[in-house]
């Protein structure tokens, strides 16, 4: 019992999400064969593969400039609106950059996106490291703690607009009077509006999550570092009484991993093994420089990418030491030990895709699902999986050999 967070939702099964692939250059920044493709084709069968395997979220990327050998970029919310028309019952979250978007106006397009997938529509705002991007596009460029100090002006006028109406709010970088966006979204029980997700492992970060964010995003974390966020962001949760009623409910906890699952470990870590020796050392060197001048800049030096080391960035979301690798029981049981400290949704990326998640859905989902019901019996209650998306083998297959 004693190794079980007093945040742990045992009763409510994890859920799971796919980084999109809408950038060129797959999800590693390596040479080694990666079956996976940035068109729309290919992204619209992905989808599809899936919401059948059992996942209930995907995130499309932002990035306007070439970086980490992503030469190639799909605009995300343009991006994730096609995906909502592709599909049926994936909720696709779109990243954002505060600076380059109103909040106004993401706010009306999200709406409008709400409607058209049926209260699937999401949005993950991204504070922003990328300098270059900023100042070439003739924006004005924050310092770190800066800029979160107008994301979360940016989230507050996104929560007000969709809630209330004759909205007004006076800031530092916003200013909204009495302003009502109609239609509103869409009524979705269980969820007072579009989710809202964010992320960022400075204090700063943890702080602005705990404060306004309905999901904290991290890069990938051990136990020990991840524990260290949840409770940063649950103190600022706490200092603003959320969770309580008539306030918004707690934030909850989404965490990056790369997911290599073999017959066995011996396989799975050769995999890793090859993708860091076939590491494109100039492009995974370039985006080291500009990453950690970000983390580096923080009062406390806990910024995003501030302890990872040259292996760690070879997968840009630090998704290797999350250690989601190896057979898929060691992969499911990780998966579980993640959950017991309040882990509420994992964010994965894999080699090949198409493959790996209708593999994920039909080999590790299930174990999952097993282990959570018996930690959840264990500790008095039972697994609710009456909300819950079931991965479709069959029909799963035959996407994939389309």
């Amino acid at each position: 019992m004693n190794d079980i967070s007093n945040i742990a939702r045992l009763s409510e099964p994890l859920k799971f999400a796919y980084w999109v692939p809408n950038v060129s250059g797959g999800l590693v920044v390596s040479t080694i064969e990666q079956r996976t493709s940035w068109d729309f084709d290919y992204n619209k069968k992905l989808a599809r593969i899936a919401e059948e395997s059992g996942f209930e979220y995907a995130l499309t990327q932002t990035r306007y400039a070439a970086s980490y050998g992503a030469d190639k970029q799909h605009e995300a919310t343009s991006f994730s609106l096609a995906l909502l028309a592709a599909t049926e019952r994936l909720k696709v979250i779109a990243a954002v950059h505060p600076g380059m978007w109103h909040p106004g106006v993401l706010a009306k397009y999200i709406i409008t996106a709400d409607h058209i997938s049926n209260g699937r529509a999401a949005v993950n705002i991204v504070s922003g490291w990328l300098k270059n991007e900023f100042i070439n596009f003739g924006l004005e460029w924050l310092e770190h703690d800066e800029r979160y100090v107008r994301t979360e002006e940016f989230i507050r006028v996104l929560r007000g607009l969709w809630t209330e109406k004759d909205y007004s709010q006076a800031g530092k970088y916003y200013n909204i009077t009495d302003f009502t966006l109609n239609p509103a979204p869409v009524d979705v029980p269980g969820r007072a509006h579009p989710e809202i997700f964010f992320g960022g492992n400075s204090t700063a970060a943890q702080a602005t999550a705990g404060r306004v964010a309905d999901w904290y995003f991290s890069n990938g974390k051990d136990l020990e570092g991840f524990k260290e966020n949840i409770a940063g962001v649950v103190a600022a949760s706490g200092e603003t009484g959320r969770g309580t009623e008539a306030q918004l409910a707690a934030p909850r906890f989404g965490l990056n991993g790369f997911v290599i699952a073999r017959d066995s470990e011996k396989e799975a870590r050769d995999t890793l093994r090859e993708i860091v020796e076939k590491a494109h050392k100039p492009a995974v060197q370039g985006f080291r420089d500009a990453v950690q001048e970000a983390g580096a800049s923080t009062k406390d030096g806990k910024g995003m990418w501030a302890d990872s080391s040259f292996e760690d960035l070879v997968q840009y979301n630090d998704g290797f030491k999350t250690q989601l690798i190896g057979t898929p029981e060691q992969i499911a049981e990780r998966i579980v030990a993640y959950k017991k400290i309040g882990v509420n949704l994992f964010l994965t990326c894999y080699l090949h895709f198409q493959e790996e998640i209708a593999a994920f859905g039909r080999d590790v989902l299930p174990i999952v699902r097993e282990l959570e019901a018996d930690l959840a019996r264990r500790n008095g209650t039972e697994l609710d999986l009456s909300q819950t998306p079931v991965a479709s083998a069959s029909s799963t297959t035959g996407l994939v050999n389309a």
